[in-house]
């Protein structure tokens, strides 16, 4: 069963403006895996990160760093199992979050579907250890 979905888009020169002007802005948007990936990479990300607080009905306690999507080689994107990340989605009873992106023409955009709980739902490990939902 789907909880919600969300979409998100984002001006990538926009933003590479904004992340020059604001010192520590890129430090408190991304992680440190996110924030060596070009600008439009970050973009996508900024727009996934909105795309499922969409999809959540709000951030509750989550913080940027709690929405971590890194770049797995071989892999669809998807968000890291972060612990933070972990207590919303059960608060929610989401067990499953799909996440697609894409940058072209100057804008990144992401969408994502939140599934509840159920049997068919899962996550296997990432490379860096984290659970990927």
């Amino acid at each position: 069963m789907i909880i919600g979905i969300g979409v998100d888009t984002v001006d990538i020169e926009r933003l590479g403006r904004q992340l020059g002007r604001a010192g520590g802005l890129l430090a408190r948007l991304f992680t440190e895996r996110e924030a060596g990936l070009p600008l439009a990479s970050l973009a996508a990300r900024f727009a996934a990160k909105e795309a499922l607080i969409k999809a959540l009905g709000g951030s509750g306690a989550l913080g940027w760093h709690d929405l971590e999507v890194p770049r797995i080689p071989g892999r669809a994107p998807g968000f890291a199992r972060t612990p933070g990340l972990s207590r919303e989605l059960a608060l929610r009873g989401a067990g499953r979050v799909h996440l697609s992106l894409s940058h072209d023409g100057g804008i990144a955009t992401a969408f994502v579907i939140v599934e509840a709980s159920g049997p068919e739902t899962g996550s296997t490990p990432d490379r860096s250890g984290r659970e990927a939902l």
